[in-house]
């Protein structure tokens, strides 16, 4: 037997609550791929964690830092 959904039952998880904050903003986020060699990666989620950041922060923290530093260029 199927339950309908109403909005009366309908808890929302938490991460989806969460990707609807991150996707409602005005400007909509671009998602890019890129390859890179396994042990060089290791290395950068290192530096990562070392610094209290998950990989896809670390890159954009990374990201961020080359723009600032080459904004003149």
């Amino acid at each position: 037997m199927a339950l309908r959904k109403t909005e009366e039952n309908v808890n929302e998880s938490l991460s989806g609550m969460k990707a609807k904050q991150v996707f409602s903003n005005k400007e909509k986020k671009v998602l890019t791929t890129f390859s890179i060699e396994p042990s060089f990666k290791a290395e950068l989620e290192a530096l990562f964690s070392d610094m209290g950041l998950g990989w896809a922060a670390g890159v954009r923290f990374a990201l961020k830092e080359f723009q600032k530093n080459h904004a003149d260029n």
